[in-house]
């Protein structure tokens, strides 16, 4: 799989994503997304994220910081982009933590037909029923069986499904890749991973054919594996979680064909034959 065919043409359109994010990481996501080459919009308002989804490129949902208000605003913007062809990333971030985040992480994936399902091992086995466990906003694990648990909720729900951590899992319902890049500083800082949901969004929003899941699933591939080796690029130069952060951005900005090609390490797991 060649990465940096989707960093070039992300970088290439500059696709305008849509963020209704965690509230905390506004400032980080935006710039994330302007280091990668990507556009980012943060809009919340119900008055306009129906239009703002609507001529995005890509719409990303993030219910890290839940409010009646918000959770009514992406219901919004998320029928908006489901009418216009908008792909849509949701990250349910803390469900299971919660009675609400559960009943709006539920109401938000019956709602609507996303494109990609992204969160944490903990959250993601919550997600599709495996077993996982969740504290706060953080993951305290999931089962074994997590992997293939995430490829049968994704052919009965026609959407790609991710689960990040020390080993990052993608599945389109057929396949199961196993994706091993990364380093341990990207948990030291807030917002790396409603970072990588924005970014999702991006190189979603270059795929010629969201009904391809395969293809979708690819360009998922490639966004987490940028955000992974560039994290791996700015751990060499980082003092701890204050300059990893810097270091992260501007190694997304400097991100080379080289690197994301040579250092990426990409498996199957499971394929269906």
């Amino acid at each position: 799989m060649i990465i940096s065919e989707w960093l070039h043409r992300v970088r290439d359109s500059r696709p305008l994503v849509h963020n209704m994010t965690n509230l905390v990481v506004n400032n980080i996501v935006a710039n994330a997304l302007l280091a990668l080459g990507a556009s980012p919009v943060m809009a919340y308002a119900n008055e306009e994220v129906g239009d703002m989804a609507a001529m995005a490129g890509a719409l990303a949902l993030n219910m890290g910081t839940l409010n009646p208000s918000l959770v009514s605003a992406m219901q919004v913007a998320g029928q908006s982009a489901q009418q216009a062809g908008v792909p849509i990333v949701f990250d349910p971030v803390g469900v299971g933590a919660t009675k609400y985040r559960t009943q709006t992480a539920n109401a938000i994936t019956s709602q609507l037909q996303l494109t990609v399902l992204r969160g944490n091992a903990g959250e993601i086995g919550v997600m599709v029923d495996s077993g996982g466990r969740v504290s706060g906003v953080d993951s305290q694990g999931a089962e074994e069986g997590l992997p293939y648990a995430m490829k049968q909720y994704a052919m009965d729900h026609h959407v790609v499904v991710v689960a990040t951590g020390e080993t990052d899992f993608v599945t389109d319902g057929e396949t199961i890749w196993k994706l091993q890049n990364g380093h341990p500083l990207l948990a030291t800082v807030t917002g790396s991973g409603c970072s990588l949901t924005g970014i999702i969004g991006a190189f979603l929003a270059v795929v010629d054919d969201l009904q391809n899941f395969e293809k979708c699933a690819k360009a998922v591939i490639a966004a987490i594996t940028c955000v992974n080796v560039a994290a791996e690029q700015a751990a060499t130069v980082a003092k701890g979680p204050g300059t990893f952060q810097a270091a992260w951005l501007d190694a997304l900005y400097h991100l080379s064909d080289r690197q994301v090609d040579h250092q990426a390490i990409i498996s199957v797991l499971d394929m269906k034959l």
